[in-house]
């Protein structure tokens, strides 16, 4: 073992990506903790109803958001590494498009409003946070960062937009700023990391410069064409994600909103683990295929155990510390987000195996499966919070989010022949001896 850890340590290319990896999981782990902290303190200022109306705002907005990234990300960062010298016309081009985006759901949005029961105020607060979305076309700068493995510069801007924007935040609390203020910095953070953006491509990028950046009509048809069902699949992962609390506000009220969301940002909180690990475990899962098919679904079945157990003790900690948590973090002004969090929690379970087999799909070259399992649990979220929130209130989301990712973390594996197999791996993986 100390031979192989000498000689990876060794390998250029090795050191390279490890640390390029260590770059982006740092700024994640980092973000999510930031984010939870922040958050929590913004909750216990604004209250329920005011943190509920923050959190649709944000969640209404998010629906749509999607659309402006048209779905290019991976794509242009795919044609990146396989051509460096169209940098400036991808990146241009690429630009270009995201504005483009960016206009076409603030038109959207200018119409869908008018078929909700959102006053003035509410309207305003969702379009001083979809208009981060013009800023965000800057992030094409991160495309370039990563296809040349260099993600450090991006994870520092990321960092520094962060820590930025908490502290605003923080700020506001103090001097007992009105909600839309909070609106305010959402925008705000989007404007200082596309300053951050602009910086490093300035300093960091010898090869070419801002100037020549340039935008082709042949390469936007090219990238448009590849990226359409990344485009669909955006657009189902954000409704699957965030339909519960647009459809609890349009059923009950903003303040159900904000009890519901305060346990749900507990609960997400835990979402950082699978990626973290899943990231930094898969690069290993398939170097094993090239060696063995055996040792490659080994190592992928004592994944999904590790996820599964990790999930498990999460979710009989929260069952049976979520309304002591609640209270000690939110106040007892929150007093009915703990029941959520303890339904809630359960749901990590599918979500740890969702993040691990999602990156097993994209190994064996299964995307549009990917999609088709996101769209089957969005549809079985959206029908069941239909009949469940009337009656049940925000308990009921929450049981509908549990159930809609038990369908696309798990069961919908058994009803593929591709995927059967990934079905018995995950009931497996509840057996605790896998694990050992």
């Amino acid at each position: 073992m100390i031979k192989q850890i000498q000689r990876l340590k060794s390998h250029q290319g090795f050191v390279k990506y490890f640390k390029n990896t260590s770059w982006l999981l740092s700024e994640k782990i980092f973000k999510a903790f930031t984010e939870v902290f922040v958050g929590i303190w913004i909750a216990r200022y604004l209250g329920p109803e005011q943190f509920g109306l923050f959190s649709y705002a944000q969640s209404f907005a998010a629906l749509f958001l999607v659309l402006a990234t048209l779905g290019l990300d991976g794509i242009v960062i795919r044609e990146l590494v396989k051509d460096e010298n169209r940098a400036e016309k991808l990146i241009g081009t690429a630009f270009v498009l995201k504005l483009i985006g960016a206009i076409v759901v603030f038109l959207i949005l200018a119409v869908v409003v008018n078929f909700t029961s959102n006053d003035t105020y509410t309207n305003t607060l969702v379009f001083i946070i979809a208009s981060a979305t013009i800023f965000q076309a800057f992030n094409v700068v991160d495309f370039y960062f990563q296809a040349k493995i260099l993600s450090k510069y991006v994870a520092f801007v990321n960092t520094i937009a962060l820590f930025i924007g908490s502290v605003v935040k923080i700020v506001l609390i103090l001097n007992e700023a009105p909600l839309i203020a909070f609106a305010w910095v959402v925008l705000f953070e989007s404007v200082v990391l596309a300053i951050g953006f602009i910086y490093i491509y300035i300093k960091k990028n010898t090869t070419s410069s801002i100037q020549h950046l340039s935008f082709n009509t042949l390469t936007a048809i090219d990238l448009l064409r590849d990226s359409w069902p990344l485009i669909l699949s955006g657009i189902v992962t954000s409704i699957y994600m965030r339909i519960d609390q647009v459809m609890i506000k349009e059923i009950l009220n903003t303040e159900a909103v904000g009890q519901y969301a305060a346990a749900v940002r507990l609960s997400e909180a835990w979402y950082v683990i699978p990626v973290v690990v899943a990231s930094s475990l898969f690069p290993a899962i398939v170097n094993a295929k090239k060696q063995n098919e055996e040792l490659y679904y080994l190592r992928l079945q004592k994944l999904y155990s590790l996820m599964t157990w990790t999930a498990i003790t999460i979710a009989i900690a929260m069952t049976f510390l979520s309304d002591w948590v609640v209270d000690l973090l939110y106040g007892d002004q929150y007093n009915q987000a703990g029941a959520v969090l303890m339904i809630h929690a359960w749901g990590g379970i599918f979500v740890f195996l969702g993040v691990a087999s999602g990156k097993w799909f994209l190994s064996e070259n299964l995307q549009i499966l990917a999609f088709w399992r996101t769209f089957f649990g969005m549809i079985v979220n959206i029908l069941l919070n239909i009949l469940l929130i009337p009656k049940y209130g925000i308990q009921g989301a929450a049981v509908a989010t549990l159930i809609s990712y038990f369908v696309a973390g798990l069961l919908f594996d058994l009803f593929t022949i591709k995927t059967r197999r990934m079905f018995f791996m995950k009931l497996n993986s509840f057996n605790l001896k896998r694990m050992l």
